[in-house]
């Protein structure tokens, strides 16, 4: 991402009510995942669904990745 998104995304990441409920929505989805991971007997799928948690984990450290790229 170039610096300009980064500082796009600065609203967001600073206002500490909308980064708790995106936070809340990615362990909803991680949580949905996991579910869905119990129930998965194909390995591509599987390697998806992983993929995405990976991914949904990114929003916790969010505000980080972006105060530093934005600097």
């Amino acid at each position: 991402m170039n610096k300009e998104t980064y500082r796009s995304l600065l609203p967001l990441v600073n206002d500490k009510d909308m980064m708790d409920r995106l936070k809340e929505y990615a362990n909803s989805r991680i949580t949905y995942f996991h579910h869905l991971l119990e129930l998965q007997k194909d390995t591509d799928r599987i390697l998806e669904i992983q993929g995405a948690i990976a991914e949904l984990r990114r929003i916790n450290t969010l505000r980080e990745e972006v105060i530093k790229g934005s600097e």
